[in-house]
């Protein structure tokens, strides 16, 4: 249970905080509406920032090789 007090934030229409905030609203209704369970919910978040987080990673270690050639010559 949420004890906190989430403050409601009102963006801008079409702005692209306005339609981040509306395909994330569509997602997660999406899966409500779909009656998905809460851990496979969770599960394809976790996959989601997983995959990011891996990606990051990638380019990450593409630049540290890039810049240690760089340094070499």
């Amino acid at each position: 249970m949420i004890t906190a007090c989430i403050p409601h934030i009102m963006y801008k229409p079409y702005s692209p905080e306005w339609n981040r905030k509306r395909y994330l609203r569509e997602a997660i209704d999406s899966y409500f509406n779909d009656y998905v369970e809460v851990d496979v919910i969770y599960a394809d978040l976790m996959d989601i920032l997983h995959e990011r987080s891996e990606g990051a990673y990638a380019d990450f270690q593409r630049t540290t090789d890039l810049e240690a050639k760089l340094h070499k010559e």
